[in-house]
């Protein structure tokens, strides 16, 4: 089975080393990942939990069964740098250095800390000053010599050892400048009055808080898509009582629970609408900014927001099973798993403190040998030890892929892990297949050939059908009932398999099906209709007659195109997998510009040919998860597309919350993007190191006489660890440039575009509080018109609003522009 721990304790990536090899060891675990930026470890196992509880334990850590309302951004890590702390600390540590360093640039001292007769009180002054910055900052020290003393050194064993090592030789010096001013040795006094490294002690504790609180600030932040998540079900909502509206707590609510929904509140659960309709925004969850027109009998999503109409909705769905828990628990595991290219980090941080301990120990001894003065020594001895962080190799990979995944999830791409994450960078060919995820899935009428009266023809053709189980006949006798026509009750109905259908109607014989029907019936299909290219057609016959067609199709989604168009664009080879017949796929293949495509294929045989692609690189499948299980999974990437609130996809690993196949694309870009960030991180992290630690050990003080002390080496450090969070921040801002927005679920986008330059105009309703006469509304709309990108503006003054037609993504402009004219939108939605 498969558990999720909290672990307290680890500071740094050899801290999570060495909590993964101590349960690795563990008799029954077959795997584990350990997570320093949630502080949280995932285990495949067979033993007791407790087994693995205690291994973490013996190592100086503790672990705790994941708890289900521990929030990632809400955390807190033991040892944590609050404010209070970092600010009192650095309050001490400045009258410290005015005390210590003070009289370098000839800033006054009391007379009782002045002179040589003072060495100690000099001192002591500054032991004081020392010792609460000490005590403020224990966790250090109680933390590193306890991994220490473990032989599991860390992070904090190098900031512990080294800020020691300079508090205990100044202490020693105390008793030298003591014993020197009791034989009168003023020589002595002279020579160590200003070499006690009490300032350097403090400031090195001082310096690593102020990198840890502003690290730990950005690492709260990556979790901020996650914590969003979590935040979107609604603490109360509305059940439906007896005909009474009663108000709970949305946790409290069953399934088959009838809800009250009204505008502007959000659905606390997954649900089927059964009164009412309305306009739901799902951006959320799925990433699509335009709301979504929802009436009875449609599904719902817990955490969407009804921006429009009123709803009762039955629950279906509550809990861990409910769409927005799933969507939380594939964030959670990808953020938590580990990316191929981590392995190196991890390897190199597991053995990293124990070699610098033994650099910083023969740094000591080599300048000692050399005869330079101890107080030289330590110097550079303590120098090595706090520059070398390991911390922003354990950080490089984990926080990217945090940031990345939660940014996939705003856009309703769920990856399911780091593995995955990284592999997809590398894909060069994407496989899709045809029904239901490049068309709709669901067959429409297209054309109707018939020289007489087409409605009476439709209702004859609509009855036959509506007794037929087919999809193809459903297709007919919905386009039928759309058009309000009546169907004839036939018949005699019977089904010829693989043929069509047959039926009386007043009497009559009837057939309706394919070319091998009306070959049995002895009716000859006129040349110019036997070739309706890239649709399935329905033949209709009376007696021997000959009546007319009805071509019906499975229309293209409108943006697949323009997804298509974007893979190409980034040199991707893209194909077309489907168990229909040569031309309709072909048909569709040049409809939206695939590259590619194979026909009449099994599911089975999906995954020969998946495997035959991947012989030319690494190829990803698109599919809806049930009959292209077998390609999915043989893919190196599986994308499946949701449909509806099914997201537990088990066969793929991208789940695509939506239908856009746009999505596609966005995954890869924000990989590549993943990716190119993971590497900056690694270069600077090994850069780093590389540079500050041979400056460190004092390569260049013989010769230039350039050295580093330990608290620039303290504060390069902390900055190592802050550079690497914050670039990984940056891709919070990530953004798929190409990326189209269709206005209409219904307009066909079927061309090729460079999507560079297009722009797509949308309708605003802006909702604005204090308009009070005709002058007001003439602002508001004088103040709307003068934007870019606005095209027409309509204010109301009954209504209190106003509908705009701009650019897509254009609200908060719009919104600034009616508030810098004094006065208030309460709401802008998406018409």
């Amino acid at each position: 089975m498969k558990t999720k721990f909290n672990v307290t304790g680890m500071t740094c990536s050899a801290c999570s080393a060495h909590v993964e090899n101590a349960v690795k060891k563990v008799d029954g675990v077959t795997t584990v990942t350990v997570s320093l930026l949630t502080n949280s470890m995932v285990c495949e196992h067979s033993c007791d939990a407790q087994n693995i509880i205690s291994a973490v334990q013996k190592v100086g850590y503790n672990a705790t069964l994941f708890g289900k309302t521990q929030f990632l951004s809400k955390q807190k890590v033991e040892g944590e740098v609050t404010l209070a702390r970092l600010v009192l600390s650095i309050a001490l540590c400045v009258v410290l250095m005015y005390v210590a360093m003070g009289y370098m640039i000839g800033l006054p001292l009391p007379s009782f800390l002045s002179g040589e007769a003072n060495a100690v009180n000099f001192a002591v002054a500054q032991l004081l000053l020392c010792l609460p910055v000490w005590y403020l900052n224990r966790s250090y020290f109680i933390g590193g010599f306890k991994r220490l003393f473990r032989g599991a050194p860390n992070m904090d064993s190098l900031i512990a050892v080294g800020s020691s090592a300079g508090g205990l030789y100044g202490i020693a010096i105390i008793f030298i400048l003591g014993s020197a001013l009791g034989k009168g040795d003023m020589a002595t006094v002279e020579t160590y009055r200003h070499q006690l490294y009490f300032e350097s002690s403090a400031m090195i504790l001082a310096l690593v808080d102020l990198g840890k609180y502003f690290e730990g600030r950005s690492k709260a932040k990556t979790g901020d898509a996650l914590a969003k998540l979590k935040n979107l079900a609604p603490q109360k909502a509305i059940i439906l009582l007896d005909g009474k509206e009663i108000v709970v707590d949305s946790e409290n609510i069953k399934t088959d629970d009838v809800v009250a929904v009204k505008a502007g509140m959000t659905f606390p659960c997954d649900g089927v609408i059964v009164s009412g309709s309305c306009f739901v925004d799902q951006s959320a969850l799925t990433g699509e900014s335009i709301p979504v027109e929802k009436q009875t009998g449609d599904n719902v999503i817990g955490g969407t927001v009804n921006v429009g109409g009123y709803v009762e909705v039955r629950v279906t769905t509550v809990g861990e099973q409910s769409t927005l828990s799933k969507i939380i628990a594939l964030v959670e595991s990808a953020s938590v798993t580990k990316a191929p290219i981590q392995k190196l980090a991890d390897k190199i941080a597991s053995v990293f403190v124990p070699v610098v301990m033994s650099i910083s120990f023969v740094t000591l001894v080599i300048w000692l040998i050399a005869k330079q003065p101890f107080y030289q020594a330590l110097d550079f001895a303590i120098s090595v030890l706090v520059i070398s962080c390991p911390c922003a190799l354990g950080l490089a990979t984990p926080v990217a892929i945090m940031v990345s995944t939660g940014r996939g999830a705003e856009y309703g791409i769920l990856v399911k892990n780091g593995e995955i994450l990284q592999r997809l960078s590398t894909v060069n060919t994407v496989v899709f297949d045809k029904t239901g995820t490049v068309t709709q899935g669901k067959p429409e009428v297209s054309q109707i050939v018939y020289s007489g009266d087409e409605n009476g023809f439709l209702a004859i053709v609509g009855g036959i059908e509506k007794l037929s189980e087919h999809p193809l006949g459903k297709a007919v006798v919905d386009y039928a009932e759309n058009k309000n026509v009546p169907l004839v009750t036939p018949t005699e109905f019977q089904t010829v398999v693989g043929k069509g259908v047959t039926a009386k109607v007043d009497g009559k014989l009837y057939a309706v099906g394919n070319a091998l029907l009306m070959k049995d019936f002895g009716v000859e299909i006129p040349n110019e209709q036997q070739n309706f290219q890239g649709k399935t057609v329905l033949f209709v016959a009376k007696e021997n007659e000959y009546l007319g067609v009805i071509t019906v199709a499975d229309q293209v989604k409108p943006t697949v195109a323009i997804a298509v168009t974007q893979l190409k664009q980034m040199g991707i080879k893209t194909v077309l997998l489907t168990g229909d017949n040569q031309q309709i796929a072909q048909e569709v293949c040049d409809q939206v510009g695939i590259d590619e495509c194979y026909a009449q294929t099994l599911p089975n045989q999906k995954a020969e040919v998946i495997n035959q692609l991947q012989q030319n690189g690494v190829c990803a499948m698109v599919g809806d998860g049930i009959n292209d299980a077998p390609a999915l999974v043989t893919a190196d990437v599986g994308f499946a597309v949701a449909k509806g609130t099914d997201i537990a996809i088990d066969s793929a690993d991208v789940v695509l919350v939506n239908d856009d196949l746009q999505n596609v694309a966005t995954a890869i870009k924000l990989s590549k993007a993943t990716v190119k960030n993971i590497k900056q991180n690694l270069f600077w992290a090994f850069f780093y190191n590389a540079l500050c630690i041979p400056l460190a050990v004092g390569v260049l003080y013989l010769p230039l006489g350039v050295k580093l002390s330990p608290m620039f080496g303290a504060l390069a450090m902390s900055a190592s660890s802050l550079f690497v969070v914050t670039n990984a921040m940056r891709l919070r801002f990530f953004k798929n440039k190409n990326k189209i927005i269709c206005p209409n679920a219904d307009c066909p986008i079927q061309e090729e575009i460079s999507t560079d330059k297009t722009e797509v105009n949308v309708k605003y309703q802006l909702n604005i509080e204090g308009m009070m006469c005709s002058h007001c509304t003439g602002r508001v709309e004088q103040a709307l018109k003068q934007l870019d990108g606005v095209t027409e503006v309509a204010v109301s003054l009954e209504q209190a609003n106003a509908v705009v037609t701009a650019k897509s993504g254009m609200e908060e402009t719009l919104r600034s522009a009616v508030e810098n004219q004094g006065y208030q939108v309460l709401q802008v939605i998406v018409l």
